[in-house]
């Protein structure tokens, strides 16, 4: 499989927003449409569910890759997501067929490699939407990909990735955000909320 392939920039993408769907995603309608609600509010950014985050490793000096789940992100992977088809067209055209095959061979990184260029191109970091708790459980619990995503192996080859696709760009273009869209607080205007959510301040 040509992991690049699912950003080929098909003419049969007639909308601006694209949705990317891992084949094992679990997601509700619900969360499809506030997603791409959110998109129509940021429609030049990567908005979607699974975040992922770098840091720099002092001790290797070398940038790091980590999913642990905590309050800051730097990436969305594209296993659920929704962005502009334009990316379609950067990554086919703009990068190296060296980074692309790098891609393909691992069969590994196309979604780190799209984060990149997007934050390249925005100087923006990703947005993240809250989903169900479930949701993470279900992903790794049931998930054909489960074993794939604990393989140590390919947790190394995403970061010899980072570190890859860092030297190209010639600078680490990704951008750490805390900032996650809830749909219950979307859009509200806050003298509302505070009626409504009176006692907010004590949880």
């Amino acid at each position: 499989q040509i992991m690049g392939s699912r950003f080929q920039p098909y003419d049969t993408i007639l909308t601006d927003a694209v949705l990317s769907l891992d084949e094992d995603t679990v997601l509700s309608t619900t969360e499809v449409d506030f997603a791409f609600t959110v998109w129509q509010s940021f429609p030049e950014r990567i908005v979607g569910y699974p975040a992922r985050s770098h840091f720099w490793d002092s001790n290797k000096e070398r940038w790091g890759y980590t999913s642990k789940w905590t309050n800051d992100y730097s990436m969305v992977l594209t296993g659920a997501a929704i962005y502009h088809r334009y990316y379609h067209y950067l990554y086919t055209n703009y990068l190296p067929a060296s980074l692309k095959n790098m891609v393909d061979q691992l069969a590994n990184c196309e979604d780190i490699l799209m984060n990149f260029l997007v934050s390249a191109v925005t100087k923006l970091p990703p947005i993240k939407v809250t989903q169900k708790k479930q949701y993470k459980e279900t992903m790794m619990g049931q998930s054909s990909r489960a074993s794939r995503w604990a393989d140590p192996d390919h947790f190394a080859q995403r970061q010899t990735c980072m570190n890859k696709f860092a030297n190209w760009f010639g600078t680490m273009p990704l951008i750490h955000s805390q900032m996650r869209l809830d749909p219950v607080l979307f859009k509200d205007q806050v003298s509302i909320l505070r009626k409504k959510y009176r006692d907010i301040e004590r949880l």
